[in-house]
């Protein structure tokens, strides 16, 4: 076809009438775009519901007069809630001290109760104690405070995004100026577009030097809510659409709003931190409503390149950029001469590290989400901005963490151990209360992977004795702590003529010897013919009333802790022990709030009465025994014998497993100490996890455990030999508890010969008495 030709064609097509049709469908698809963006627009913007991180918080440390508490360990907690020491005038999260007394402003935080706003206090100490506590301005007696509590993590939405929503009063006037300044000066009197902007990005595009961004505050919150990050023409043409429609639609104040909370202002990992309000935490570790004009303009910086200016990558960039900021402020008559001079001189003013961006404390944090879990919807969890209050004391966590870290270095060098080969889990949790205090995963603490305190399901040797010693304590008519136990050679048989021999740790039998001595020295032979008298259904129903909720088998082999438990699940049966058989669901969750403070649930405790308290009285004076004078005598080592602690050692076949469990007057605590491949670690519970446990307990300050003596309990001396009545003057005569009418009525030899019997016969007979002791 020649030219000619095809020119002729083309002048018989483009006639008036189809250049009409076609601009005529051209204005009706392009009208059907604009009615779509604007549908997508006003969808979009008005049901917008930012994804908001649920935060999770360590509880909130209270002070009241009289309280325990030294100023070395208030110290502490203001280490952890990043305080500073006042310069001059005290401010919110600041402190000062001289002699005594500290004086310090908390910062404002919303409770369960309700909003705490920021309150100057001053205390005074004295004995170990908090002897005083003031208001600071008004000298007013304070009964009750709180500090804030610290933030120990987040619980991110899908984009991985953090941020703080903030209302547009609640930002500071020098960034809202400081950023239409910078950014978009026409912001208040421009249609969503700047036509002068647009007409330099079409330059730029022609030049072929590509295509330039949004120059409006407007088109960049259409990019960021709407559109993705392609730099192309067509991407740009839909951008200035919708900022059009946009601003047609809403009022500028609106539109600002969006744009604080949605602005991308940096990146912490693979974190993205969004808006002003959490780049204000981020950067100065201060709230947005804090922060000062030097500090606002560096916020401000940052917009145009959250990389390039980032204040701890590259301060010069950000120097720079954050004084030219404060120029613009300036000449557009913002702020003063004096201000300007007075902000320039400022430093950047930066928090020495940002916020984790992942938890400190990953395996707390683990138990946490499992527990919201069970009662708000994941997508909520990550997303609706609640507020969780935990039952974490940082304090007692950092203790497990530094006692587990370092006797596992020690342990590993004492028994000529491949360096990292050791690992190891400690759970801790308020005898009373059932909160989990403190939660150790491994070795590496801030190790996000398997969690050995939850999942790590092991054999727990001798742990699972006292279960069968208290069985047989809830029988009074039958057992009792004076009780003999044969501990001599026993082949059992087991299914398919198997025969089972238990042993014992010494290699030896002992005879008779008193029920209490038999669990203090971890005797595996009598504890099997305990276990096999009484039954293995009743032992596994005890175990499942102190708290072990999953179903375990039923073998010989369980009487010597062949079942695997996790440390968690050891928490919740030795939990039980140490509250006097109440047992009370382990929790790590105290209240949970939604994004605007309302409190949402508070976890109440759930008490359940499993066991009578008379024989866990019992039961909790033997395994005070196993630390005064059994397996577990080391323990003084670490913890003073006055701290009368109860507790048990642990040790598996071949030495693989390493346990300890224990409480004192206010604190449960399993340790267990192993290797992830299941080789021997030549470590009995003695020599590996109860060094740690009691590494840890001296750290932490624990109250001696003097539990209470129910009704139903008196005190007997007895012979531990014969296991009959006894005097105090009886040679190795001991004076041990028993319940109401279970104390040994026949006396032994030495009883009727003692001075003491003689005297109190004597008597009895003149009186005509013939009552007992």
């Amino acid at each position: 076809m020649t030219s000619t030709s095809l020119r002729q064609r083309l002048r018989e097509r483009l006639t008036p009438d189809n250049i009409r049709r076609a601009l005529w469908f051209g204005l009706l698809v392009f009208a059907a775009y604009i009615l779509y963006l604007d549908h997508v627009v006003r969808t979009e913007f008005e049901r917008k519901s930012w994804a908001i991180p649920a935060r999770v918080y360590a509880r909130p440390l209270e002070l009241f007069p009289g309280e325990k508490l030294t100023r070395a360990r208030l110290f502490e907690e203001l280490k952890f809630l990043h305080y500073r020491i006042a310069s001059t005038t005290l401010t919110p999260g600041s402190y000062s001290r001289h002699g005594n007394d500290v004086d310090l402003v908390t910062r404002p935080f919303t409770f369960w109760n309700g909003p705490t706003p920021a309150t100057a206090l001053a205390l005074h100490f004295a004995d170990g104690k908090l002897a005083a506590l003031q208001n600071l301005a008004t000298g007013v007696p304070v009964s009750l405070a709180r500090l804030n509590p610290v933030l120990i993590g987040r619980i991110y939405p899908a984009d991985r995004s953090d941020r703080q929503l903030i209302t547009l009063s609640e930002a500071p006037p020098d960034l809202v100026n400081g950023l239409i300044s910078v950014e978009d000066r026409s912001f208040y009197t421009n249609y969503g577009v700047d036509p002068r902007g647009m007409a330099r990005a079409l330059w730029t595009m022609l030049r072929g030097d590509g295509v330039q961004g949004g120059s409006t505050l407007t088109q960049q919150l259409v990019k960021n809510l709407f559109l993705g990050p392609q730099r192309t023409l067509r991407r740009k043409f839909t951008e200035v659409i919708m900022a059009l429609l946009l601003n047609l639609h809403y009022t500028k104040q609106q539109i600002l709003e969006a744009y604080l909370n949605e602005v991308y202002l940096g990146q912490e990992g693979n974190h993205a931190i969004r808006g002003f309000g959490e780049a204000s935490k981020f950067y100065f570790d201060e709230p947005l409503s804090q922060i000062d004009l030097a500090q606002s303009a560096l916020l401000v910086a940052l917009v145009r390149g959250p990389s390039y200016y980032d204040p701890r990558l590259h301060p010069r960039h950000a120097l720079a950029r954050r004084n030219l900021v404060l120029k613009e402020l300036l000449q557009q008559r913002h702020i003063t001469q004096a201000q300007y001079a007075q902000a320039i001189r400022e430093p950047l003013g930066i928090a020495v590290a940002p916020p984790l961006s992942a938890s400190p404390y990953p395996a707390f944090l683990d138990l946490v989400r499992r527990q919201l879990l069970r009662d708000y919807p994941a997508n909520e969890l990550r997303s609706a901005g609640l507020r969780v209050i935990t039952t974490l004391d940082p304090e007692i966590e950092v203790a497990a963490e530094h006692a587990l870290t370092t006797r596992l270095a020690r342990l590993e060098t004492e028994q000529h151990l491949p360096a990292d080969s050791l690992e190891g889990a400690v759970v801790v949790t308020n005898s009373q209360t059932g909160e989990v205090q403190a939660i150790v995963g491994g070795r590496d603490p801030q190790f996000e992977g398997f969690d050995r305190a939850l999942d790590a399901f092991r054999p727990v040797g001798s742990l699972i004795k006292p279960a069968i010693y208290l069985t047989a304590l809830e029988q009074p008519g039958s057992y009792t702590l004076a009780t003999l136990l044969e501990d001599t050679p026993l082949s059992v048989q087991e299914s398919r003529g198997v025969i089972w021999a238990p042993r014992n740790y010494d290699r030896r039998f002992h005879g008779l010897v008193p029920l209490p001595t038999a669990l203090a020295n971890s005797y595996n032979v009598a504890t099997v013919r305990l276990g096999l008298k009484l039954g293995l259904p009743a032992v596994m129903n005890t175990i499942r009333e102190l708290g072990i909720r999953h179903a375990l088998p039923e073998y010989q082999a369980s009487l010597l802790g062949a079942d695997s438990l996790t440390p968690i699940e050891v928490a919740q049966m030795y939990q039980t022990l140490a509250n006097g058989g109440f047992r009370v669901p382990l929790r790590a969750v105290r209240d949970v709030l939604d994004a605007g403070g309302h409190p949402l649930q508070r976890f109440s405790l759930k008490v359940t009465q499993v066991v009578p308290p008379g024989p866990v009285y019992l039961l909790t004076y033997a395994l005070q025994g196993v630390v005064n004078h059994g397996t577990a005598v080391g323990l003084a080592q670490y913890v003073s014998p006055d701290l009368h602690a109860a507790g048990k050692t642990g040790t598996t076949q071949n030495l693989r497993d390493s346990w300890f469990a224990g409480f004192t007057g206010n604190h449960v605590a399993v340790v267990w100490v192993g290797r992830d491949d299941d080789k021997p670690t030549g470590l009995t519970g003695a020599t590996g996890a109860m060094t740690v446990w009691g590494k840890t307990m001296a750290q932490i300050d624990p109250e001696p455990l003097n539990p209470p003596r129910p009704a139903d309990v008196d005190m007997a001396w007895v012979d531990p030999a014969t296991g009959l009545r006894a005097d105090s003057g009886c040679p190795g005569a001991v004076r041990i508890p028993f319940i109401h009418g279970s104390a040994p009525v026949q006396s032994a030899p030495c009883a009727s010969r003692s001075p003491i019997r003689v005297l109190k016969t004597w008597f009895q007979r003149l009186f005509g008495h013939q009552s007992g002791i």
